[in-house]
């Protein structure tokens, strides 16, 4: 799957299209990458695993007694985690997005103190973002909707506790 091109000096693990299959297939980016309803259910199944945890831990270490603040805490924490779990995803993206789009590739020969730029030929930078507009924007998208929605539920919570 991995791609070895003969006429580019930057190493193997720095090229910008293996950077990409190799975060592809990590645990947490592969789930971003899943189809819609792989991606939903994994959403939804983190959400209310935290959801569990949380009241678990609120339960045991905190006094509160009306149950609205409960579940309206235990919400927020959840949604904490799932908000700054999806920056990571757009983070990671981002910076394979950057990669790919650019005409040049700073690379490290041997360590931080020798790095070097190659300026990508026509053919790469055809290439990788060929692989960045069809492959990767439309799941950064789908990320930036998520943390939009995750804002919203943000706002709703805050509207339920100040209500009741």
């Amino acid at each position: 799957m991995f791609s070895k091109k003969s006429n580019c000096p930057v190493p193997f693990d720095q090229q910008p299209l293996n950077e990409y299959l190799a975060l592809k297939e990590s645990l947490l980016f592969s789930w971003s990458v899943s189809p819609n309803n792989s991606f939903i259910f994994g959403f939804l199944f983190i959400f209310i695993v935290l959801l569990v945890f949380f009241s678990i831990f609120i339960a045991l270490f905190s006094n509160i007694n009306n149950v609205s603040q409960f579940f309206s805490l235990d919400l927020l924490f959840s949604n904490c985690v799932i908000f700054l779990l999806f920056i990571r995803l757009y983070l990671g993206w981002s910076y394979i997005i950057k990669r790919l789009m650019s005409a040049t590739v700073f690379y490290e020969e041997s360590g931080w103190y020798d790095g070097q730029v190659w300026i990508k030929t026509s053919d790469y930078l055809i290439q990788d973002r060929l692989v960045c507009l069809y492959q990767l924007i439309p799941f950064i998208v789908r990320i930036k909707y998520s943390c939009i929605s995750l804002f919203f539920n943000f706002f709703f919570i805050y509207l339920f506790d100040y209500i009741f």
